[in-house]
């Protein structure tokens, strides 16, 4: 281990060809470049939240285990990501995090939880024929009618823009009838092969269920309705005059895919998601560990004194796992400042630089293109300087304990 360390400190004063020797310009430059700056702010991140969550994690599951019958099932379900390489991690992890809710499993339960509590339905796309003769037209994003419409005369709004695959299971549209009221139709204006009349319903095409419908007078909104399977609307109980129908904005915009895990703002902590995924049943065992070692006679005469289970955990339990819990975070600290694997597989090549990591950009900038092993070396004491700290602390710590 001497050598390394003595050879990558006498490497990290020389420039990337080796020859110029450049003092302190390296680790300068840790400290002065933007890259590097965001890789150290995310080890800031790591150490900040993971080591913490994986730590409460592991203490709540471990208390979890003594309450359940099925404790070991339990804890094999939890320990079971230990199993797995981070490089197998990190791929399953980049699926679960696929911007597409057909293949990716947290959009996917995202917008079912998204779309229960609010209409999915919209039409991304959909847009009125640009000519003189197309009875709606564009406005602000929304679409309105040219002319004024009045009660007993039907409607038509006819759309295009939409394949007819996103329609194929749609109700044919049908011309609403007339009579008392203001209705009208929204429909696909388009006929597959060609053909038809614009601007008419013809037999084949299909009607938009599901679109918000407007009455608009006076610039504010009169009543509101929306389309039913075959396209076809009315307004019940609208005052008699004449009124611009609209059909709002909402109606095009593109539906909710969920989050986008994968881009700038959200990668940092959606490796952290993952990096607690594989760590949170390590910390279980070993916080579980000591959990069975606390003499469950305090425990008992704590209860027995009117203290609640809250107390019991809080001033008993606790306090008697803070060696453990100190050796878990510890530990953790040390691990997350090392963590590469998962940063490399889970970002794309595209938020890498937002992602970044000081173990990754060690590697980036000696060996993965950069060609500047002085920086590089730099880094990798920087690194070490980081964990050697934590190190003495456990074994320190652990000699103590045995002592």
């Amino acid at each position: 281990m001497i050598y390394p360390v003595v050879y990558s400190i006498w490497r990290s004063l020389f420039d990337a060809t080796g020859d110029r020797f450049v003092g302190l310009g390296n680790y300068v430059s840790i400290f002065t470049d933007s890259s590097t700056l965001t890789t150290i702010r995310n080890n800031v991140i790591w150490v900040v939240v993971a080591p913490i969550v994986v730590t409460a994690l592991g203490l709540v599951f471990a208390v979890l285990t003594e309450r359940i019958r099925w404790s070991t099932a339990f804890k094999l379900v939890l320990f079971m990501p230990m199993a797995v390489s981070l490089l197998a991690a990190g791929v399953i992890f980049r699926l679960v995090y696929e911007q597409d809710p057909d293949k990716g499993v947290a959009n996917a339960i995202i917008t079912t939880v998204h779309d229960a509590f609010s209409s999915s339905a919209g039409y991304p796309g959909a847009r009125p024929r640009e000519n003189d003769q197309a009875p709606a037209v564009v406005q602000g994003g929304a679409v309105v009618t040219r002319q004024q419409a009045q009660a007993g005369t039907p409607v038509l709004i006819p759309l295009v823009g939409l394949t007819q695959d996103a329609v194929k299971d749609a109700a044919p549209a049908k011309a609403a009838p007339g009579g008392d009221g203001l209705s009208g139709t929204v429909w696909l204006d388009v006929v597959r092969g060609g053909g038809g009349t614009l601007n008419q319903i013809d037999p084949q095409e299909k009607g938009l269920a599901g679109v918000t419908v407007e009455a608009v007078s006076g610039g504010a909104v009169k009543a509101t309705t929306e389309t039913a399977a075959d396209g076809t609307f009315r307004f019940s109980g609208l005052p008699a005059g004449s009124y611009v129908v609209r059909l709002p904005q909402s109606n095009f915009t593109a539906p909710f895919n969920g989050l986008t895990w994968l881009g700038p703002s959200l990668i940092t902590p959606a490796i952290i998601g993952a990096y607690i995924w594989v760590w949170a049943g390590f910390a279980m065992v070993l916080i579980a560990a000591g959990l069975s070692a606390i003499p469950r006679d305090a425990l008992e005469a704590a209860r027995i004194d009117g203290a609640t289970e809250w107390q019991v955990f809080r001033r008993i339990t606790v306090p008697l796992l803070s060696p453990v819990l100190l050796v878990v975070f510890v530990t953790m600290i040390i691990n997350v400042l090392k963590v590469f694997d998962l940063v490399f597989i889970i970002a794309p090549g595209s938020v890498q630089p937002q992602a970044n990591v000081v173990a990754l950009e060690m590697w980036r900038v000696s060996f993965g293109g950069g060609g500047n092993q002085g920086l590089g070396s730099a880094l990798s004491i920087f690194l070490l300087v980081l964990v050697v700290p934590f190190m003495i602390f456990n074994i320190r710590r652990f000699r103590r304990d045995e002592g």
